[in-house]
């Protein structure tokens, strides 16, 4: 159909020539409402945005000597948000000289990822950035089946 006779067809119809597919040969156009479409358009787009999901990243500041209480208590807090979805920035800040002994901001990265092994995986393993070590944690998907308790088994009845 030509160009002309659709375009008279869809007036005639009280309706828009939209070109789906301009780069066909020959162009690709359908006689709708376009107001209608681009209002179904922003409803999908919503809907599409509204089942998205958006990961934040939660961030732990460590330092190389951090005690052992301290240690355990953001540790829960990592837990807590690799079970929520998050990701898990781990960051071994160094003060003055501390940086002398980088060694001892792996160790502390290395039982954070041991305490962290069942829950997630490293994403970006540890990293010196300046006077900053950064390791980056990510929820694993299959630890989340493993971490969810059991159902009791039946016992058989004894008479």
């Amino acid at each position: 159909m030509s160009s002309h006779q659709a375009i008279k067809l869809a007036r005639e119809r009280g309706l828009d020539l939209i070109e789906i597919v301009p780069n066909a040969n020959p162009p690709v156009c359908k006689i709708m409402d376009y107001g209608k479409y681009k209002y179904e358009q922003t409803k999908k787009d919503k809907l599409q945005r509204k089942h998205q999901h958006i990961t934040q990243v939660k961030e732990l500041r460590f330092h190389p000597n951090t005690d052992e209480h301290d240690f355990d208590f953001k540790v829960r807090h990592a837990r807590r948000f690799l079970e929520e979805g998050h990701k898990v920035k781990a960051t071994v800040m160094f003060k003055g000289r501390e940086i002398t002994y980088v060694e001892q901001g792996e160790d502390v990265l290395r039982r954070l990822t041991e305490q962290l092994s069942d829950l997630a995986k490293i994403d970006q393993a540890s990293k010196l950035e300046g006077r900053s070590m950064v390791m980056i944690f990510a929820p694993d998907k299959g630890s989340k089946k493993k971490s969810e308790p059991k159902e009791k088994q039946k016992q058989p009845e004894t008479k």
